[in-house]
């Protein structure tokens, strides 16, 4: 049996909650070192994906407090996810269907880790994650 999402993944998401501010979803991101989060709700379930660009783009640059803005308000229609048992090549398939760079996996409604082009290229031959960048970076 092929791999799956979860045999791939980088587990231990961390969430920004849905009413942290964005200042603290930016320090977050620093103290991760990493580019993005998922964002999780007051019902533990996921609202959406945060990335540093999403606070520059869609906050900063519209002149809105970051001090007062909340990282909910950033989360835009419904999270594309995968389960957990699903596998690398359903990864790999909804990634560049949705063209997404980062995958939150899911195990029933519990967030518990996130697939990455990384991910995925250290874990699939060359021409398959070839394609999904390809297929992620085409023009609309």
């Amino acid at each position: 049996m092929g791999k799956t999402a979860r045999d791939v993944m980088s587990g231990g998401a961390e969430c920004i909650g849905e009413n942290e501010t964005l200042i603290d979803a930016a320090r977050k991101l620093a103290d991760l070192d990493v580019g993005a989060m998922p964002i999780c709700g007051e019902d533990d379930r996921l609202k959406g994906m945060l990335t540093d660009r999403d606070i520059v783009v869609k906050a900063l640059a519209q002149g809105k407090d970051p001090a007062q803005t909340r990282a909910g308000e950033l989360a835009q229609g419904k999270p594309v996810t995968i389960g957990a048992d699903d596998s690398v090549d359903e990864a790999l398939h909804t990634m560049a269907e949705h063209k997404v760079r980062r995958l939150p996996v899911i195990d029933g409604h519990e967030l518990i880790g996130v697939v990455s082009q990384a991910d995925l290229a250290r874990n699939v031959e060359e021409q398959k994650v070839g394609d999904l960048v390809e297929a992620i970076s085409a023009a609309p």
